[in-house]
């Protein structure tokens, strides 16, 4: 399989756990203390960098750091919407649309050494 399809199905998973890691506890732990959600959160990043250093290590073979950083950057925000709509039951606003976009631009920047070949 394409190196780069098998960083970016990494990069996703990672992404799923990274975004519960970092916001869940804001949904599922809001009645506990801060240092056990800390705790809770840390276990779950575990998975995530399980799945991300090997997803960078196998995408910087085709990839600079810079390129796999533009490609995190638009999962995250693509995992991150629905988690803040449905999980987190934050109105969808159209600023969501906005940032996409920009990352659109800084992907085409990012990747037109390979885009204009």
């Amino acid at each position: 399989m394409n190196q780069l399809i098998i960083t970016v199905c990494l990069l996703i998973l990672s992404n799923f756990f990274m975004t519960f890691a970092w916001y869940g506890h804001l949904r599922f732990l809001h009645n506990q203390t801060w240092i056990i959600a800390v705790f809770i959160s840390w276990g779950i990043a575990l998975f995530e960098y399980l799945l991300q250093v090997p997803a960078n290590r196998i995408g910087f073979q085709v990839a600079t750091a810079g390129q796999l950083n533009i490609i995190q950057e638009v999962i995250s925000l693509s995992v991150l919407i629905p988690f803040s709509v449905f999980i987190l039951k934050e109105p969808f606003k159209t600023d969501f649309i906005w940032a996409g976009l920009c990352l659109l631009g800084a992907v085409f920047f990012m990747f037109r050494d390979k885009i204009f070949v």
